[in-house]
C-alpha cells in the first residue's frame, strides 16, 4: 500500500502496541460506501452477477439503486 501511496482508513485495535492514526471523515465515507454496496447486494442478481454483458449488469445496478433512493425521498 505504501508503494501506491494509499492510506488505511480502518481504526486499529485498542490492544495494538503501535497505533496508526486514521481520518475519521474518510472512515465515515468508507462506511457509507460499504453500506451502499451491501444494499445493492441484497438483490441476488447483483450479488451473483447473472448478467452476461457489462452493460446489462450496469443497467440492473441502476435499477436496483433507485429503490433505496426512492425510499429515502419518501421519508
Amino acid at each position: 500500500m505504501e508503494a501506491r501511496n494509499l492510506l488505511t482508513q480502518i481504526p486499529m485495535r485498542k490492544s495494538r502496541q503501535m497505533r496508526v492514526g486514521f481520518d475519521h471523515s474518510l472512515y465515515a465515507l468508507r462506511d457509507l460506501v460499504e453500506r451502499c454496496f451491501n444494499k445493492l447486494k441484497s438483490a441476488r442478481r447483483v450479488a451473483t452477477r447473472y448478467d452476461n454483458t457489462s452493460e446489462s449488469f450496469q443497467v440492473f445496478i441502476d435499477i436496483v439503486s433507485i429503490r433505496p433512493w426512492v425510499a429515502l425521498l419518501s421519508t
